[in-house]
C-alpha cells in the first residue's frame, strides 16, 4: 500500500534516491534513469489521452498506464537475495500477452504498410508516436541496466515494454482513421 502524506522529504536533497527495498542510488544512477523513462513514457500517454478520451483505445490506453507503475516498481525494486517482507511487484508474462491480444486486435484493422510512417496525421496519433519513442528510449535504458553484471531486470519487464512500443505504432495508426490519415515518408522527396 502506498501512503503520501508529505510530497518533500528533503532525503534527495544530496544527489541520492531511495529504491522500493531500500537502500539509495545516485540520481543519475541508470536504474533510476531506466524507470525514471518508463515514468516520462507514462506521462506522454497521459498526455495523448487527452485526444482519445472517448476513443475505443482509451481504456487499453488507462490499463498500460497502470502497468507502467507496476514496472517502475518492478525496476526500483533491487534483487538483494534476501527475503523481502511483502511480494515484490514484477511485470508479469499476462501483462505482455495483454499487449499482444490489442496489437493484433487493434492491427486486423489496418492495412499493409508500404513505406514507413511520419509522426502526425492526427493529434492523438502524433503523441502516441511521442509515447512510444521515448518508449523505446526506456527499453534501451534498461536493457542497458540488464547487460550490467551486478543487475538483474526480469525477461517480462524487457519484453513489455518491446511490446508496449509495438502497441503504441499500432495504436497510432488505429487513431489515425485506421490507417487512411497516416503520413507516409517518401523517401529522398526534398533532394
Amino acid at each position: 500500500m502506498v501512503v503520501l502524506n508529505r510530497i518533500y522529504t528533503r532525503t534527495g536533497d544530496k544527489g541520492t534516491t531511495a529504491l522500493a527495498a531500500g537502500g539509495r542510488r545516485p540520481k543519475y544512477d541508470l536504474r533510476v534513469e531506466a524507470y525514471g523513462t518508463v515514468d516520462e513514457t507514462n506521462a506522454c500517454i497521459g498526455l495523448a489521452r487527452l485526444h482519445t478520451s472517448g476513443h475505443e483505445i482509451d481504456p487499453m490506453l488507462g490499463r498500460i498506464q497502470n502497468d507502467l507503475f507496476d514496472l517502475g516498481s518492478d525496476l526500483a525494486t533491487v534483487e538483494t537475495g534476501k527475503p523481502l517482507p511483502y511480494e515484490p511487484l514484477r511485470i508479469t508474462q499476462g501483462q505482455v500477452d495483454r499487449l499482444e491480444h490489442e496489437i493484433d486486435q487493434l492491427n486486423d484493422h489496418l492495412s499493409s504498410l508500404r513505406s514507413f510512417v511520419l509522426p502526425g496525421g492526427t493529434a492523438a496519433a502524433a503523441a502516441l508516436h511521442l509515447a512510444r519513442t521515448v518508449c523505446r528510449r526506456a527499453e534501451r535504458r534498461v536493457v542497458e541496466l540488464m547487460d550490467k553484471p551486478d543487475e538483474v531486470i526480469s525477461a517480462e519487464a524487457v519484453k513489455y515494454l518491446n511490446r508496449l512500443s509495438d502497441f503504441l505504432f499500432v495504436a497510432s495508426r488505429y487513431v489515425n482513421d485506421k490507417g487512411q490519415l497516416d503520413v507516409l515518408w517518401v523517401p529522398g522527396q526534398n533532394r
